[in-house]
């Protein structure tokens, strides 16, 4: 049968956005020349997206490779299995119900505003034919398998939330078991669509969605694939090396207190697929788009190997994610955990995992190995030591037993060797509810007062899951959930050779408009890469790293850690407002305990922001940013005891510093410096434009603008930066490592002098307090912060010592 369905939105035209798309973002895909070499490319979910979303260069078509040939799918086929009596959905653009390379196209439904059920772009067609195609040229895994096409795309590449929220709903009612999103955007908390995903799998469907095409970025995951309960995939080439489009890990949610989770969840082929036209015939595609139908199409396969009888007794989005994370095949060379996730698909190995399979609970990853770079990174490049800040793990609870469970009683930390009970303090915080199918467990690591010991200690994290009887049983389930951990413990570094990375006071979007801090990267509207070593500024934690210096991370406020065991404290990018305690203790470390402090502006200009203020079509509501690139007002609330403050110019440019020519990107100027320290101006400064194209922002035309500031204070040091983008990576004009090092260096007291050496301290004041400085935005920003009425601000987390 055929049914059109319709959202309450569904009738809306779509106006010019210059900000936001309207609905939910595709995940970007790129399709490869067609047969008689016409290009084609396919961008982002709307025409907005598509004016804002960077375009992707053609990818050149090389030898064609067997898809289901080098996944294995023969050894399944040989067996008998095709996929017949699992019901698979597919949420894209559509198809034709007579297409020649599909058996069993069984319902297609319609829930956009136009009156069609075909496929007007491609897109779908070619998801549907990776996963149930029957043509030898393209063929897919589950050629016998119950296909159900849920078009919430338009042609136009249109789509929103309600549209898929009824679309959800109509595949719970018709009871489908397998569906497939190559979709995905940048908001984990879009509540309702979040919020139905959840029922989605709760409801025993085991959906299966392409991780992003933002790579090779970090921290670029896209939901829903980012979720715990939904298997997120990613991209990888035919020689097995990960795909520059995928998007890169670890997941922001759980910032600043926790540690993202491990995602991707599996790799595979996604680069140069073949699979089906809208008319017939095949073509390549490349994306995670195609990657996700290549997991969901082995999924539907591997579900038929189930014997029917027990077969949805058995498999659920639990135990179906536990066959693909705990056999696959990690890559060659020095490929990290936030690329790869558990590895490369192993189809055959997951169908051996699944024969017999007894549900149990598992976690993920099943081991973190922190001695050893390479697949560990990043937790490799941190060692554990006394009156560091705790190393922080989170694990996901996969629970092959029930859609909900508890962990009863309190995780444990076994010791290989039972000398070293005594040596590491380790507290865990965990899922009160496992729902559904999964829950977090985290880990917080530190080095026991009373203990004297230097080397590795490993152990097992072990977890008791307690899930309800099973149907016709009256006895409670239980398993014990097991992953392995290997920590370097090392003594304790002297303090100029300690860095404190402040990320309690970074707030990455969504949980307001964060706009981005460069802005001349008209792809990206939204500062939401995390903002955290371990992503978009991974680069700049790693080169810290290997010059000797040990990172720590401060999730907690400025009243949770102890001043006298730090060298530095970095502030980079900082959007977040600060206590008058924060602001007080802060001044006291720097002046009278010797603290260095290290301050990476953004740019704060109220006319920019008030353009960029839009309406979003999909939630019906006015969007204006809460911020700029940075909080500038509260860094000056911040700086005001050192005579430090930023101004409202976008500066573009460089910065001397003895060898260093720091580059400037839409970075904020000086206007106040004190008498002794050093300052440095932006040469070749050109006026930056606004997010809009329009006029050049407000003083942005001065050619003596301060854009560097380097001062002592008391016992202690302060710099400041206009600018952060130096050392993020997410549009990266020009690095700035070396001169991080070095500022690192002078700050902390290990020398470093040669920033300063021959140039002229300030004689006087630059600015006074009456200087005029941006002030806050119209906007309550209180919902977004954690230090304005909230009692997380003045509370210090598990996370600090």
């Amino acid at each position: 049968g055929e049914s059109g369905g319709f959202s309450a939105g569904g009738d809306d035209e779509v106006g010019e956005m210059a900000f936001k798309p309207a609905g939910r973002r595709l995940t970007r895909w790129t399709m490869e020349p067609s047969e008689d070499g016409h290009e084609e490319h396919y961008g982002g979910a709307s025409a907005t997206d598509k004016a804002v979303t960077r375009r992707r260069g053609l990818l050149q078509r090389g030898k064609s490779t067997s898809l289901t040939g080098a996944v294995g799918a023969a050894a399944l086929w040989e067996k008998g299995h095709s996929g017949h009596g699992v019901k698979t959905g597919v949420f894209d653009t559509g198809v034709r119900s007579d297409h020649p390379h599909f058996r069993r196209i069984k319902e297609r439904t319609n829930w956009t505003h136009e009156p069609t059920l075909n496929d007007g772009l491609g897109h779908g067609t070619f998801v549907v034919g990776v996963i149930a195609g029957q043509d030898d040229m393209c063929h897919g895994f589950a050629p016998d398998a119950d296909i159900y096409t849920f078009r919430v795309f338009t042609n136009d590449q249109v789509s929103y939330t309600s549209w898929f929220l009824d679309a959800f709903n109509y595949a719970i009612a018709t009871e489908i078991n397998i569906v497939n999103l190559s979709i995905g955007g940048p908001d984990y908390l879009d509540v309702p669509f979040v919020e139905k995903v959840n029922e989605v799998t709760a409801n025993g469907i085991i959906m299966v969605s392409a991780i992003g095409n933002d790579g090779p970025l970090y921290g670029t995951l896209n939901n829903p694939a980012d979720m715990m309960d939904v298997i997120g995939v990613g991209g990888i080439d035919y020689s097995d090396r990960i795909a520059s489009f995928s998007s890169r890990g670890v997941t922001t949610e759980e910032l600043p207190h926790g540690a993202g989770r491990l995602k991707p969840d599996v790799v595979t082929y996604g680069r140069d697929v073949s699979g089906s036209k809208i008319q017939g015939g095949c073509r390549s595609l490349s994306g995670t788009s195609v990657a996700s139908p290549v997991v969901a199409g082995a999924i539907t396969l591997l579900a038929s190997t189930v014997p029917e009888a027990h077969r949805w007794e058995i498999l659920n989005p639990a135990s179906m994610k536990q066959a693909l994370v705990h056999t696959a095949s990690r890559l060659g060379g020095s490929v990290p955990q936030t690329e790869q996730g558990a590895g490369k698909m192993n189809l055959v190995g997951a169908a051996n995992y699944l024969d017999g399979y007894t549900p149990r609970a598992t976690l993920h990853p099943a081991e973190i190995d922190a001695t050893r770079c390479g697949y560990s990174g990043p937790h490799c490049r941190r060692s554990v030591y006394k009156t560091g800040m705790p190393l922080v793990f989170n694990y996901t609870v996969l629970n092959g037993m029930g859609r909900n469970g508890v962990i009863h009683g309190e995780p444990r930390f076994v010791p290989k060797d039972a000398s070293m009970a005594r040596v590491l303090d380790v507290d865990f915080t965990f899922s009160d509810v496992l729902w559904p199918w999964t829950g977090f467990l985290g880990v917080y690591v530190s080095v026991s007062e009373s203990s004297s010991f230097t080397g590795i200690v490993e152990g097992t994290i072990e977890a008791t899951v307690v899930s309800p009887p099973r149907l016709g049983s009256n006895a409670r389930q239980v398993s014990v959930a097991q992953a392995t951990l290997k920590v370097k413990v090392i003594a304790t570094p002297p303090r100029e050779k300690r860095v404190l990375w402040d990320i309690f006071h970074n707030i990455p979007y969504p949980p307001g408009f964060i706009p981005r801090d460069n802005l001349d990267a008209r792809g990206d509207i939204l500062d939401w890469h995390g903002d955290h070593p371990f992503t978009n500024y991974h680069t700049a934690f790693e080169k810290l790293v290997d010059a000797g210096y040990h990172v720590e991370f401060l999730g907690s406020s400025f009243l949770c850690f102890d001043a006298k065991n730090y060298g530095t404290l970095l502030l980079i990018d900082p959007e977040e407002e600060y206590t008058k305690e924060e602001v007080a203790k802060l001044e006291r470390d720097v002046k009278e305990e010797g603290l260095g402090l290290a301050v990476f502006g953004e740019w704060f200009e109220a006319g920019t922001l008030a353009k960029m203020r839009f309406f979003d079509d999909n939630t019906r509501s006015w969007w204006t940013p809460v911020t700029g690139g940075a909080n500038v007002p509260a860094l000056n609330d911040l700086l005001q005891p050192f005579g430090i403050a930023f101004g409202s110019a976008i500066l573009n440019g460089k910065v001397a510093v003895g060898k260093h020519a720091i580059p400037i990107s839409s970075g904020a100027n000086l206007v106040r410096f004190p008498a002794g320290g050093y300052a440095f101006m932006v040469s070749s400064q050109a006026a930056s434009r606004t997010a809009r194209g329009g006029a050049a922002s407000a003083d942005s035309s001065n050619g003596g603008a301060y854009g560097f500031g380097l001062t002592p204070a008391g016992k202690g040091r302060v710099a400041a930066l206009g600018d952060s983008g130096c050392l993020d990576t997410s549009h990266q004009k020009g690095e700035c490592y070396t001169f991080l090092i070095d500022l690192v260096k002078h700050l902390g007291g290990g020398g470093g002098d040669a920033l300063v050496n021959g140039v002229t301290p300030l004689s006087a004041d630059v600015g006074t307090l009456s200087t005029a400085t941006p002030s806050r935005m119209p906007t309550d920003f209180t919902p977004f912060s954690k230090t304005l009425g909230s009692p997380e601000g003045a509370a210090c987390g598990m996370d600090a010592n």
